[in-house]
This record gives C-alpha cells, structure tokens and sequence, in this order.
C-alpha cells in the first residue's frame, strides 16, 4: 500500500503552499509511467555484458591468494601453460608496470592511494587478492588451467580491525607505506567548543559500530576487452556507471590517447557504486588484450568471486558526544569516525569521513557556528578494500540518528519530541550548518510531521503501552536526514546533444550511464515536455564514449538534477530553433507558435495553419533554401550545464517492529517515508528509488554480514552464508511526498541514496525501543536473531556475569 504519490506535508505547513509541478500539470514530467527500459529487462531481452560473444573470444579466469598476509614465495605455472585451450598465463612480470597511473579523475593525480599493482607480486595483503591470470579458449579451461597454478605462500598474522591497524607495533598492511593510517580528517581547533561541554546540563557520550556489508548487485563485475594491434585501437565494453570515466583511466593508465579507447555499456544489472571505478581485476583483463593482440577477452565475475574481492563497504565505528540542555536542545557534538577500508579500496584511500564531517549537523539546529567538531582517520587491514557504496558517507546519519534516540531515552523525552525541539522547518531559510553549508530548500521538519502522521505515530505509542502489558516486544524508530548531490569539479556538469532526425523522431544523446535508476524514462520524459512531442518519439542514447557527451557517469545521486538540468537546456534551446522554423513557415511571430504531440500551430487559433515536426525536420535538412534568412541547416543542439556546488534534499523515515522472545527474529509492521526530493520527474521512479535504498538497509542490519575469522578468512562466501532479504521480508512500503522545488532547471533533486541512508538507523531505532523494557543497550550490528537473542537473554544480569 502507498499513499497519494503527490501527498503533501500537513494542512497550513509551508510545503502545502507550494503546488508540485506549477499552475498547469505538465504532459509528462510529474507523470506515474512505467520505466521504458522494464519492456526489455522483465521480459528477459536485456543486453548485459556477458551476453556480448565477439567471434574468437578467449576468456579470462584469476588465481587468487587464500592467505590474509604473507609473502610469495614461488609461483609455478609450468603445468598450467601445458593445459588444454590455454592462450597465455599472466603474472605480476607481465603485468604490473611502474608507469601505471592508478588514480581516477574524481579523485585527481595528486590524491593518496595505495601502491599501484595489478596483481600480487612479492607478497599477499587479503584473500582473494588476484595473483595470476589464466586466458583460455573457455571460461571452463581457463579455471582448470588456474587450479594448476602451484603459488607458495609463507603465512603471516594479518592486521585485522581497527585496533591492531593503529597498534604502535602494528605490521603494516603496505610495507611502502609509513603506517595504517590511509587518511585522516585532523582535529580542528573550535574555540568556545570545550566550554560548551562545560556548561551544558547534560553531555551523553555513546559509541555504535556498523558492520560490514557488500553492494551484491545482481549482475556481477565483467568486462570484454580488444586490442587491435593494426589500428593500435582499444575497444572495450563494460558492466559499469559509465563510459566515460573508464575512458580516461585507461588512458593515463596505458598511456595511449584517449582517441584510440572506445568504450561501450549495454544493461547493468545494478552496480550501488561497486562499478563506479574500474578495479584491479579489470586492469589485468585491459593489459592482457594488449599482449595477447587481437582477440577480445572476457572476464565475467563469479558470485564467489564478488563476494570476497569486488569491493566491500560499511565497516564504521563512531564514537559520539553530545551535549544538550535540559530540554534536550542540541548545544554541541563531537564526532570521533573510524573507518576500516581494507587493503586496497577504490576509490583513492576510500575514506568516507570528509563527507561525514561535512553533513553530520543533518536536519539540526546545535547551537550555530563553532558548535561541532568531526575527526575522522581511515585504516587499512588485510581484508577486500572498500569500493563506493550507495550513501558512502551514511555514518553520520547511522551514528547522529542512534543517538537522538539515546539521549531522548535519557532524558525522558520521547524521540519524535526531541526532534521537534531540534528540527530545521522552512520558514528559518537559508539556514547556515555548523559546518557552514547553506540549505535553502529543504523542508526537515515538515517530512518529520509528515512521517509522524503517516505511521500514525501517537496511535502506535497506545498500543505499545497495551503489547507491552502483554510481554510483547513493539518498537518504533526514526532516521531523519539530509541528503547531499555533489556539484563541485567534474562531478558538477553534464551535458546532452538533441538530434532531430528528418523523421521528425528525436535523439537525445547523454554521458549518463544507467544502472537502475531509469534515465531512459526520465530523461526522456524532460525532453518531450520541452520539446512538446510525443515520449514514444524521444530515444535517449548513453553508454558510447563516441556518440555521447562527456559525462562522469551516474552516481551520486546527480542525475536528475544535474543530467536533468543539462537535457531541459538542450531541449529548450531545440524548441526555440524549431518554433522559429515553423514561425516562419507560418508566417507567424515565435511568440505566438507553440508545439502539442509534435505539431506547430498559432496559439488560439484551433483548425488553423499546422506544420509536423517531420515537415519542420525535412525543411532544416533537405530543403534548407526554405529557412529563415539566417537560419541554420540541421537540427542538433549541444547544451552542458554547470550546477551548484551542493544541492540537498531530505527525508524522514519512520518503521515499526515487533521482535518475537523466543527466535529473535524481527518482524518489519511497517515503515514509512515522507520525502522531499523537490518536483518529481516521475513518482514511479523516486519511489522505486526509495525501495531500493531501504530493502539495502533491512538487509544489511538484519541479514547481510561478511565476517573474517581471525587468519582473516572471509567465511559468509556464498548466498547460503551471506543472506539476502527476500520478497517475504520486505513489508508494502509506504510513502508521501513534501515538494519544495529546488533552484536548479526543473526544480529536482537527488534522492537515490537516501534510503540506504537512513534505513539503517530507523532500523536500529525500532530494534532499540522494542527492546527497552528489558534495559538492553543496543549499539552495534549486525541484528541477527542470534544476536537479539544474546541481547534478551543478557537483560538484567548483572555486568561481568556470563
């Protein structure tokens, strides 16, 4: 069940005052249609990488460590050069070379990263690192090839866990290295914030940790790549978010210009940031075409495979302290973030806590400038390194959010009252963070209300009190949040290019690279409006860094607003060439022509004069003496547009549990969230969105774990060990919509994160208030229902007591 897809924050709230889309309801854009690209992906006619069978294919199979930390000390390949189909058997010689340039354009050439090697040559540092490819006529010989592969390993104690990655006498994870420590967010200097602590009624110090957790998408990591030795061209095709980005890498990495890489991307079967950057198995796959020459190689990830080496995220600790008066009103914060980032994350040194420090006043008042303090230090282990993972920066929100229901329980004071007391509402725009980032259109409070209302939340608090005189464990939470879009250097343009083909039929060309998130509706849906065409007309092309503009890729939650932004100044600028072609076929002002269903007439004149768009198409191609004096031949537009350096939307999430005594097991009643991600180009689309983020949370803080043992071993390597949510797990989610239109064209924002931003901490919320009647402390994952069990089972006895 949902609500009204354009419901609004409660009567005589600012967001009410505000209709969602303009005085006139637009054709398409606001419009609920189904996703254009579900004809072919439900229907089981998508074209994924491994669907991609280029004549004299060879595929590609990896030898991997299964030892944490150790060195090399042979590897013997004689018997798998012997074996049948086998092409060539690669190893760090052939490979690694000192000239690689390993950085990514996001990150930039002066960025701290670990040491560049394709694969492990004099040492290991975690399981599964790769340490020898194998290429072969079949993925079959290939991987019996590799089991022939003798590598001798002398074992050593592998750095696991923050406390012996910052041991004084710590071995470290990269002996190139001086220590750990892969980057730090330093202790800034706030005066007046110790005084604050001083003289605050109440100071709460509390620390949660957050496991870790994988993206798992559905399609894993592959790629094919081809070196034409004749041409000196590469061609590849990718499973990833984009062309573009790999486009570059590739160049600096190889050092071949840019000209001679084509990239290419068909349907991804998700990504979550896990395809964002291009990985070392895909660097080994790219330098093996070039010494094999010729043929195309393919690599296609096994599930096995991703789960122990495709980039892991989410394993955080934040210890938090907070300082309220007696009202529980926000004085002052510090947040001490560590991050444990494995050996080799992607991108740069994945450390997430810059972000983190940036958006940890959240939805908050505190007490004005000088008011919070974030450090930050991110520490290698012998574990996967961690990739991008939708909401990469989610601690802040985990940790602040957790803790607003801490200090509510201390205080007394109900969590949705302590919000309230602390929440930013619209009418104290532009509100200046303590971080000094400026909202200017947000709406906090009025999606709290909004989700309050929703999930019936003074109705619940009744029955809870009525269950509990039952025994029975319900509980409620809520997450609040701000949710970034990033618009600064590279990641702040997009670009799109309108072809009007003779046919009168429209292409819209974009760097964009979609994974789920529906830009061939979208985007097309922006483009029809403008344009006043028929959606059925607009074909929008990505996935071609020959045909497409540059772009960055899709990620971050950038595309609506800023891919958005760069299609509506296309098509704005291809409606006024088309609208004075047709003027002056009309023998009319442009003021007075206007374009429905791709024809142009004079406006307030029906039955009158009418031009196609095909007949305006063939007059600017074919017959280009008919056109205005002055006019250019040709329909094609090219706009980039250039969006703020942040922009924000928000959300409030609100769910309610109930947890069964004797399994542990947490039953989901149901969870609600009011968002506000400006005007929506398709409510479909944002809610799907929405479900996708919060399924990651319920899975991740319920089910999903990758745990090492202490020779750090992964041992949840399979679905059977590593646990998904399932359709039976997931209740009807439920949703309703603040509309605060942004300043950017069109009035969207981002929201692709929020929901795996803020689930978590609702999640735990929930779990938290079920479980206080039995004063159980509850401050780190994952909640399985062993581990809820542990929780009832320790209630009440005594500290110390087994």
């Amino acid at each position: 069940m949902s609500t009204d897809p354009l419901r609004t924050a409660p009567a005589g709230s600012p967001a009410t005052q505000t209709a969602p889309f303009g005085a006139t309801a637009a054709r398409w854009i606001g419009r609920r249609m189904h996703r254009r690209e579900d004809i072919r992906l439900i229907t089981g006619r998508g074209r994924y990488i491994d669907d991609l069978n280029r004549p004299g294919t060879v595929h590609a199979a990896f030898v991997r460590s299964t030892v944490a930390r150790g060195a090399i000390t042979a590897v013997d390949t004689t018997a798998a050069r012997e074996a049948p189909g086998v092409v060539a058997v690669l190893t760090a010689a052939e490979v690694n070379s000192p000239s690689h340039q390993f950085w990514q354009t996001m990150t930039g050439p002066e960025s701290v990263g670990t040491p560049g090697r394709v694969l492990a040559d004099s040492d290991v540092r975690y399981v599964g690192e790769p340490i020898v490819l194998v290429v072969a006529e079949s993925r079959y010989q290939a991987e019996d090839a590799a089991e022939l592969v003798e590598v001798d390993i002398d074992a050593e104690d592998p750095v696991l866990g923050f406390a012996a990655a910052l041991a004084e006498d710590a071995p470290r994870v990269h002996p190139e290295l001086a220590s750990n420590v892969a980057e730090e967010v330093p202790t800034p200097e706030i005066p007046g914030l110790d005084e604050r602590f001083g003289s605050a009624p109440h100071v709460f110090t509390e620390t949660f940790d957050q496991h870790r957790y994988l993206c798992v998408p559905m399609e894993t990591r592959g790629i094919v790549s081809q070196w034409d030795p004749w041409t000196r061209q590469l061609e590849l095709a990718i499973s990833g978010q984009g062309v573009h980005e790999p486009r570059l890498f590739y160049s600096r990495m190889l050092g071949i210009p840019e000209d001679a890489i084509h990239v290419t991307m068909g349907d991804v079967g998700g990504s979550f940031g896990q395809k964002m950057f291009p990985m070392r198995e895909e660097h080994a796959v790219v330098i093996a075409s070039r010494l094999i020459g010729g043929r195309p190689l393919k690599w296609i990830e096994d599930r096995a495979e991703n789960l122990i080496g495709g980039g892991h995220a989410r394993e955080e600790r934040i210890e938090l302290r907070v300082a309220t008066d007696e009202r529980g009103v926000l004085l002052a914060a510090e947040a001490d973030h560590l991050e444990d980032v494995g050996a080799y994350p992607v991108p740069g040194n994945g450390m997430t806590a810059g972000t983190g420090a940036v958006m940890f006043p959240g939805p908050y008042r505190w007490a004005g400038p000088g008011s919070v303090r974030y450090t930050g230090r991110a520490v290698y282990t012998n574990t996967c390194g961690h990739c991008a993972y939708r909401g990469p920066w989610m601690m802040e929100t985990t940790g602040r959010e957790q803790m607003m229901d801490v200090i509510a329980r201390d205080l007394g004071i109900d969590p949705l009252e302590i919000r309230r007391r602390n929440v930013i509402s619209r009418d104290e725009l532009p509100f200046t963070t303590p971080s000094t980032l400026v909202y200017e259109t947000v709406s906090p409070a009025e999606t709290l209300e909004q989700a309050a209302e929703l999930i019936g939340y003074e109705r619940f608090r009744r029955e809870q009190e009525e269950a509990r005189g039952q025994g029975r464990l319900l509980g409620i939470g809520l997450s609040l949040y701000v949710e970034p879009q990033f618009g600064f250097g590279h990641l702040g343009t997009e670009a799109a290019t309108i072809r009007i083909e003779p046919s009168g039929k429209v292409n819209v060309y974009m760097g964009t690279g979609s994974h789920g998130q529906s830009v061939e509706t979208t985007m097309a849906q922006i483009v029809a409006d403008e344009l006043g065409v028929p959606i059925d007309d607009v074909r929008v092309v990505q996935g071609d860094s020959a045909a497409t503009p540059y772009g960055p890729g899709t990620g971050g939650s950038r595309t609506g607003a800023i891919a958005g932004g760069a299609a509506h100044a296309a098509a704005a600028a291809m409606r006024e060439r088309v609208l004075g072609i047709a003027a002056h076929l009309l023998e009319a002002s442009p003021d007075d022509v206007e374009m429905v269903d791709a024809v142009a007439r004079v406006r307030g004149v029906p039955g009158g004069p009418a031009v196609t768009l095909a007949e305006i198409a063939a007059v600017a191609y074919i017959d280009s003496d008919a056109l205005p004096s002055g006019g250019e031949p040709g329909l094609e537009v090219s706009k980039r547009y250039k969006s703020p350096a942040f922009m924000f939307s928000n959300a409030c999430h609100a769910v309610t549990v109930e947890i069964d005594r004797e399994t542990g097991t947490v039953e989901i009643l149901r969870y609600v969230v009011s968002e506000d991600c400006g005007n929506m180009i398709n409510p479909m689309v944002v809610e799907g969105q929405i479900a996708g983020g919060v399924v990651q949370g319920i899975g991740g803080v319920f089910y999903e774990h990758m745990i090492y043992d202490a020779e750090g071993n992964p041992t949840t390597t399979t679905f059977m060990d590593y646990l998904l949510p399932t359709a039976a797990e997931v209740p009807d989610l439920e949703y309703g919509h603040v509309v605060t239109p942004s300043g950017t064209p069109g009035g969207y924002k981002g929201l692709g994160e929020g929901g795996a931003i803020a689930s978590p901490a609702a999640l735990v919320n929930a779990v938290r208030d079920a479980l206080a009647p039995l004063g159980v402390k509850v401050n780190r994952q994952a909640l399985s229902p062993d581990r809820i069990l542990d929780l009832i089972d320790g209630a009440g006895r005594p500290a110390g007591t087994a």
